[in-house]
């Protein structure tokens, strides 16, 4: 599976739970992540996605260490299982993620 249609199942995942994935590009900075995923209740994810013989370049490895020396949550998810498996700790319950799962602030906030 391409890196698109990858992108395109967390994107629509996100947004089953309410969220937004916003596509993230950054003038005069190259590598920074792919999606800024926000989710209700919850802190901003930056995520970077690849195709699961996908490689970080030196760019997107310094990048993301910039993002986490700044506390930052970055995540680096190959393939469809472990957007799977991000999709199902955000509260989606795996693969039935996608059957319209809604999350209140207070099961958003008990997994804080």
């Amino acid at each position: 599976m391409r890196e698109k249609e990858i992108e395109k199942v967390l994107a629509d995942g996100v947004k089953s739970l309410g969220g937004r994935a916003y596509k993230w590009t950054s003038p005069g900075n190259d590598g920074v992540p792919d999606r800024i995923v926000i989710l209700p209740w919850r802190p901003p994810v930056f995520v970077e996605l690849k195709t699961e013989a996908g490689k970080l370049t030196e760019l997107q490895q310094v990048q993301i260490r910039k993002l986490r020396t700044l506390g930052q949550d970055v995540r680096v998810l190959k393939g469809i299982r472990e957007v799977e498996g991000f999709l199902e700790e955000c509260g989606g319950g795996g693969k039935g993620w996608s059957s319209g799962h809604t999350i209140t602030r207070n099961t958003a906030s008990k997994r804080l």
